[in-house]
């Protein structure tokens, strides 16, 4: 049987090493950002790319209880007191393209948009509008803009476009999303540009692959998913999620 091949982690009965680093010298000089970035990327970041990674780890944490990743974890946990394992884990598999998925799919869009712009010679800003037109047509929402509770503005965005720009590492991503969220707004519709299509443009700029938009999600709101298990353990009684259901199926009939 041919073995297995990983160019990610090695040890040997006295050492352990990622990525060629050893454990030891990065548990003592590096970050977690750091070790996140250098699992996915082979190579430890700069100090503006540590902020950056850190931020986005950060504003991906969590977002209450009712977001779909912490609700369902509750629940698992309100009802399966034994394993906490289960419902960190139910919390994972509630994440999706409508639930922080996003991220790699706008990256994606990110990459058309650029291209475009390059191969038709055309600002950033026209390639934005004929994307969003073209979704428009084909009636499918864009992603990486809008959001169900931030209507106007999310505050995460902001935040990180800036500290993009003040590190020098804002680029084509970040250019196209804002325009993206401009191309909205000629259009007469409100649609700021959400978390996802910031970690999206970020990300992007970074030169991250796209499924790295939906797997730095999960990486950090594993942290949130966390807390409210072990909140719903130390402060809830088992069984005490009751969904409200109203029944609209057919009244009670015979079998025969």
């Amino acid at each position: 049987m041919e073995p297995w091949r990983s160019a990610i982690a090695n040890s040997d009965q006295s050492n352990l090493w990622i990525r060629g680093y050893e454990i030891t010298a990065l548990m003592q000089g590096t970050t977690f950002a750091d070790v996140v970035f250098l699992l996915h990327q082979s190579r430890l970041p700069s100090a503006a790319e540590r902020r950056l990674i850190d931020a986005i780890l950060i504003a991906v944490a969590d977002h209450g209880a009712g977001a779909p990743s912490c609700a369902a974890a509750r629940l698992v946990a309100s009802g399966n007191r034994e394993s906490l394992s289960a419902a960190v884990a139910a919390g994972v598999l509630a994440i999706g393209d409508e639930h922080g998925g996003a991220g790699a799919d706008c990256m994606e869009l990110i990459a058309a948009g650029t291209k475009l712009a390059g191969s038709g010679n055309i600002s950033m800003e026209e390639a934005a509008l004929r994307i969003f037109d073209d979704f428009r047509s084909a009636g499918k929402r864009l992603p990486g803009l809008g959001h169900r509770v931030h209507k106007e503005r999310d505050p995460r965005t902001e935040t990180l476009f800036n500290m993009a720009r003040e590190s020098g590492l804002a680029r084509d991503g970040v250019a196209f999303m804002e325009a993206l969220e401009k191309a909205a707004a000629v259009r007469r519709k409100v649609l700021p540009v959400n978390i996802d299509g910031a970690l999206a443009a970020i990300l992007y700029d970074l030169g991250f692959p796209s499924a790295f938009g939906k797997l730095v999600f999960i990486i950090g709101r594993v942290a949130g998913i966390t807390a409210e298990v072990a909140e719903e353990h130390s402060r809830e009684k088992p069984m005490r999620i009751k969904i409200p259901t109203v029944y609209d199926g057919p009244p009670p009939r015979p079998l025969r």
